[in-house]
């Protein structure tokens, strides 16, 4: 993992992204989705708007992070959720904040004045990565949705991307 090289994401690694996406479904431990998603359904996030990154080890996509629509009103168009997700085998060795500077990056350059995601609470690893990547904590969504019938809490991360707030 010492060759980690961020570049932005193509419609041709939707496949790969799947299965890292899928990956993270699977574990339970960042996404209240359930249902695997597709290539079709990834390709769908390419809108031309919305940056998504991938980061490569020796070729190997071994990372993303992706932004989407906050909200369908046109005062939030600067606001965008974020997701980030690190392939199983290379978690906890960088990927993510490699993912998550190239994301910022990429925002700001797409016209983005503010990221926003939430993060379940006991998720320490992604909370450390936020913290460190400049994201506050703003709050908590108490039982803000269930997860194989459990409730689950979640903290609210934003980043403020100063540059575009003029």
């Amino acid at each position: 993992m010492n060759n980690l090289v961020a570049r932005p994401a193509s419609s041709d690694d939707a496949d790969r992204i799947a299965q890292i996406y899928n990956e993270g479904i699977e574990d339970r431990v960042g996404t209240f989705e359930t249902r695997p998603r597709s290539v079709a359904d990834i390709r769908a996030w390419f809108d031309g708007l919305h940056p998504i990154i991938v980061v490569e080890d020796g070729g190997d996509i071994v990372a993303f992070a992706s932004t989407s629509t906050y909200r369908t009103r046109e005062c939030y168009a600067g606001i965008a959720e974020f997701s980030v997700y690190v392939a199983r085998h290379a978690r906890g060795r960088g990927a993510g904040t490699v993912a998550m500077s190239a994301l910022i990056v990429a925002a700001r350059e797409a016209g983005i004045w503010k990221l926003v995601s939430r993060i379940f609470i006991e998720n320490t690893a992604s909370r450390t990565l936020m913290k460190s990547m400049g994201f506050r904590e703003v709050g908590i969504y108490e039982k803000h949705a269930k997860l194989d019938g459990q409730w689950r809490d979640v903290v609210i991360v934003e980043r403020l991307i100063p540059e575009n707030l003029r």
